[in-house]
């Protein structure tokens, strides 16, 4: 009996793990962010590139992107994303973002040739 609950437990812990994010509290990526650089409280860095995050978009220099789904692989978030470009171009692309422990975000697009480090700004 023990074995069988321990076997559970495991498939509903893997379930979990590959589980679709679905609210706002599971998607802790929220908020506003400063590209490379410590966002500045005072908003004297006005030439910094701002990325807002909410649980339907993501709004930064590239244009405005709508969230299409978003998981969880570990300790990074995989987010699929439709992307309005300049001239009304759209763009299918996956992005991952992941948190580190000095709480700020490694971001990189699904082919690596961009990435970033996201620092959180103050609410």
């Amino acid at each position: 009996m023990i074995k069988v609950a321990g076997r559970v437990l495991s498939l509903v812990a893997l379930a979990a793990l590959a589980t679709p994010v679905h609210g706002e509290d599971d998607f802790p990526l929220v908020g506003i962010y400063t590209e490379n650089q410590a966002c500045k409280t005072n908003g004297s860095d006005p030439g910094v590139s701002r990325v807002k995050i909410t649980p339907r978009d993501i709004d930064s220099v590239f244009g405005l992107c709508t969230i299409l789904s978003k998981k969880r692989e570990g300790a990074t978030f995989v987010v699929h994303v439709e992307c309005k470009g300049p001239g009304g171009s759209q763009m299918l692309s996956d992005v991952n973002f992941t948190p580190r422990e000095d709480k700020t975000i490694d971001f990189s697009d699904q082919d690596q040739t961009y990435k970033a480090v996201l620092h959180r700004c103050p609410d």
